[in-house]
């Protein structure tokens, strides 16, 4: 334990499922963690609970698709915490649908609160990251299923996300900033809802993982962000990892 300490960390979405989770991971490994979010009440309770275990948090209200709410949150989170080592990228806005019935505002809104608020935090959040800095971005396995019907527009998104994170790795590599992106496959409450309300198409879901379940939002997608963020990984860089209990084959 305490492989983060002394680090301070920002999660985006960090209100409720896998940004929370991500959240509760990093604090317990010992950093700072600042959770930025639409829902004020969803943060706030994300921080009571990181408090409660003995860790250090800040709840900041930020709409991603908002240039100028991400550069104050940025600047509030350095100046609160003390500087920012861990830039976790997880908001998002699903614009799902086939693509004949995907209106152009869910896409616009998909791409507003996906890669463009992943490249505009990191652009602001480069200064403060450079030396010792590691940012993990949130894409999709969507763009590998074997039918894509229904999940077009999402998966150009998250792509987009991927691209992002490949270049910055290329281009913020010698400057000692780290940057990945995971695909991660969990009991986000979008999810939970999906399965309570079609159990029998859920189990068979679950049956193409390999590890027959769903992945815990803290305990197998935040601790592996957490390891991802750690010296243990410090040579990890511009990588793409499936963490979906064997679903998805990148090739």
């Amino acid at each position: 334990m305490g492989e983060l300490k002394g680090k301070v960390a920002l999660v985006t979405g960090g209100g409720q499922g896998v940004g929370q989770g991500i959240a509760y991971a990093l604090a317990s490994e010992g950093a700072a963690v600042a959770v930025a979010g639409r829902t004020l009440k969803k943060l706030e309770a994300t921080v009571s609970e990181i408090e409660a275990r003995g860790g250090r948090a800040l709840a900041i209200r930020c709409d991603v698709k908002h240039a100028n709410e991400l550069a104050h949150t940025i600047e509030f989170c350095v100046a609160n915490l003390g500087g920012l080592q861990i830039l976790v990228n997880n908001a998002q806005e699903v614009p799902n649908g086939v693509l004949l019935e995907v209106t152009d505002e869910a896409f616009t809104a998909g791409f507003e609160s996906g890669p463009l608020a992943s490249l505009r935090l990191m652009k602001f959040a480069y200064p403060y990251l450079k030396g010792d800095g590691c940012i993990v971005n949130l894409a999709s396995t969507a763009a590998k299923r074997w039918d894509i019907t229904g999940y077009g527009a999402y998966a150009a998104v998250k792509e987009s996300i991927r691209s992002l994170t490949r270049a910055a790795a290329c281009e913020w590599g010698p400057d000692g900033i780290r940057t990945n992106v995971i695909l991660p496959h969990a009991k986000s409450p979008g999810l939970m809802w999906w399965i309570e309300n079609n159990p029998e198409e859920a189990e068979a879901f679950q049956r193409t993982i390999p590890q027959r379940r769903v992945g815990e939002c803290e305990e197998d997608i935040g601790r592996f962000v957490a390891q991802l963020c750690s010296e243990a990984s410090r040579y990890v860089n511009g990588q793409t990892i499936a963490v979906d209990g064997g679903q998805a084959y990148l090739g």
